[in-house]
């Protein structure tokens, strides 16, 4: 069963910065954390799930809302199973729980993928 395991939230003032890791395991039947397309969702109490970034299995082709746009940035390290989010020029409106996903099936900016962490806290306020 795949796990994944978020760490790096935390509480930041405005315009401030936070990296997101996330650590992938669990894989087996021929898979690895290679195989996998990822993505980071958020929740923010009283609004629906939102994908914010998301990136093929190579590391190509990365998207984003545009809320988050020219802010963050999505990467992985295969090689040590770990999804990041790098976060920069934070805003009140990006305080929420941040999920780490993935999905052997679908790729691209969508809250639907299969497998989920248990989400980590970010904070923005002054």
């Amino acid at each position: 069963q795949v796990q994944l395991v978020e760490s790096g939230g935390g509480s930041v003032q405005p315009g401030g910065s936070l990296r997101l890791s996330c650590a992938g395991s669990g894989y087996t039947f021929g898979t690895t954390f290679g195989s996998y397309c990822m993505a980071w969702i958020r929740h923010a109490p009283g609004k629906e799930r939102e994908a914010v970034a998301s990136i093929y299995p190579s590391g190509a082709f990365p998207e984003y809302a545009d809320s988050v746009k020219g802010r963050f940035t999505i990467s992985r390290d295969n090689s040590k199973n770990t999804l990041f989010l790098q976060m920069n020029s934070l805003k009140p409106e990006d305080t929420a729980v941040y999920f780490c996903t993935s999905s052997d099936r679908i790729c691209g900016l969508r809250d639907s993928y299969k497998y989920s962490g248990q989400g980590t806290q970010v904070t923005v306020s002054s």
